[in-house]
């Protein structure tokens, strides 16, 4: 029996809408991310994107855990000395970007 490996030719898309009113903002991120990548396609194939396309709605009304609202904050670092930028937490936007680069299908 021979590997099979799917052809981004022959890859069927869908729509999902994910509605993140009063879910967790952690696993939101997480179920988008593996929508996206397709994780949960039978010809899913790590360096072929398979993945669906996804819509959150009412992502403003997602549940943070925690202090998270109040305390968490993101830094990003430019080429010069010093020079560094500070975010307060923009609502999810964050952090189904980090699920989504956290993976293979990075370029």
């Amino acid at each position: 029996m021979k590997t099979f490996s799917a052809k981004a030719s022959e890859v069927t898309r869908k729509w999902w809408v994910i509605d993140a009113k009063d879910q967790v903002l952690g696993q939101v991120a997480v179920k988008a991310a593996n929508l996206l990548r397709g994780k949960a396609k039978t010809i899913f194939t790590p360096h072929v994107d398979t993945g669906d396309f996804v819509v959150v709605i009412n992502a403003e009304k997602v549940r943070l855990t925690g202090k998270k609202e109040d305390q968490k904050s993101y830094m990003s670092f430019q080429d010069t000395w010093g020079v560094t930028n500070q975010k307060m937490l923009g609502r999810g936007v964050f952090a189904i970007r980090n699920c989504w680069l956290s993976g293979p299908c990075v370029e």
